[in-house]
C-alpha cells in the first residue's frame, strides 16, 4: 500500500465513492472516524500530514464498505440526533433529522398542555431509542417507557440510555399490546413506525432497501397497516387529554389525520410540514 497524506487519501475516496454514485462527502466523514473521530477543523488543519498505516488501512476498509452499500453510520457504528451521539447496527433505522422535528413538536405541545406536572409517555417502536431516550433527557417531568417487537433493537436502544443516563422503560412487545394487557394508560403516544407501502422498498436506495432493518420499513401493502392497528389500540391506552403525535411518509398526513378525527371525534389534530415543507408529522391532542 502506498503511503498517503490526507487530502491525498481524501481526492483517492471521493474518486471511489463518485464511480460507485455514493455521496462524495462521506469521505471526509470516514476519514475522521478513522483518526479517531476528530472534528472537522482538526482534519483540515494540515491536510499534509501523512497517514499512519493502520488509519490507512482501516480507511481504505470502510471507503470500500461504503461504496458496496454499507451506510457510514453502520460503518462508524453511530448516528447523531438531537446533539447526541446513537449507536447504530443493522439491527435498527438510523435515526433520520426529520424525526428530530417529531421530538421537537412532542416537547413543544407537552409543555403548553401539561406544563410542568408529571406526564407518562410511550414510544413505540424505538429501534435505536432516538425517540424515547431524547424525550426522556430533555423533559425530566416525563416518566418514559417504550416498546419494540425486536428484542435485538432493545438491546441497541438499552446500550444508547445507559451511555446517555436516560432513565428509559423498555418493554417487548408487539405495538401497545403490553400496555392493553396491562390495563396502562399514558399521556402521550408517539410513534415513528414503519410506512414504507411493501411495493415502493424495492424502489428504495440500495442503501437503504439492503442494509437497514426491513422490519423497520415495511408498513404493509399500502403504508397504513400500523396506523390503522393504532387506531384500534390507542382507546384503551391514552388518557384524556392526550397527544398523540406520528412520524408519516411524506403522501400519508391527511389519511392519518383523518384516521385520529375518525377514532377521536373532537380531537385537535394537526398536519404539520418538516423543514422541506413535507407532511411529515400528524399530531392529535385529545380533548
Amino acid at each position: 500500500m502506498i503511503p498517503m497524506k490526507r487530502h491525498e487519501a481524501l481526492k483517492w475516496a471521493s474518486s471511489v465513492l463518485r464511480q460507485e454514485g455514493r455521496e462524495e462527502g462521506a469521505a471526509e466523514w470516514l476519514l475522521r472516524h478513522a483518526l479517531g473521530d476528530i472534528s472537522r477543523t482538526e482534519l483540515l488543519f494540515d491536510l499534509k500530514e501523512p497517514l499512519p498505516a493502520s488509519v490507512q488501512t482501516a480507511f481504505s476498509e470502510a471507503v470500500k464498505q461504503h461504496a458496496e452499500g454499507v451506510p457510514v453510520q453502520y460503518i462508524t457504528g453511530y448516528e447523531s440526533f438531537y446533539g447526541r451521539r446513537f449507536s447504530v447496527n443493522k439491527e435498527v433505522l438510523i435515526p433520520r433529522p426529520e424525526t428530530e422535528e417529531l421530538v421537537y413538536e412532542v416537547l413543544q405541545r407537552a409543555q403548553r398542555r401539561f406544563q410542568n406536572e408529571p406526564v407518562t409517555v410511550v414510544d413505540v417502536g424505538t429501534g435505536s431509542g432516538a425517540i424515547a431516550v431524547t424525550l426522556a433527557l430533555e423533559e425530566p417531568a416525563f416518566s418514559v417507557a417504550t416498546i419494540d417487537i425486536a428484542q435485538e433493537s432493545l438491546e441497541v436502544a438499552r446500550q444508547n440510555a445507559k451511555a446517555l443516563g436516560a432513565n428509559v422503560e423498555f418493554i417487548h412487545g408487539d405495538l401497545l399490546q403490553p400496555f392493553i394487557q396491562a390495563e396502562r394508560k399514558v399521556d402521550i403516544v408517539v410513534s415513528n413506525p414503519p410506512y414504507i407501502p411493501d411495493h415502493e422498498i424495492t424502489t428504495l436506495e440500495t442503501i437503504v432497501k439492503d442494509q437497514e432493518p426491513y422490519r423497520a420499513l415495511s408498513g404493509g401493502e399500502d403504508g397504513y397497516v400500523f396506523y390503522r392497528r393504532f387506531m384500534e389500540e390507542l382507546p384503551h391506552v391514552i388518557r384524556p387529554h392526550g397527544i398523540i403525535a406520528f412520524e408519516v411518509g411524506h403522501d400519508q398526513g391527511q389519511v392519518v389525520a383523518e384516521m385520529l378525527r375518525i377514532t377521536f371525534p373532537g380531537a385537535r389534530v394537526s398536519v404539520i410540514r418538516d423543514i422541506s415543507q413535507k407532511e411529515r408529522m400528524v399530531i392529535a391532542e385529545l380533548v
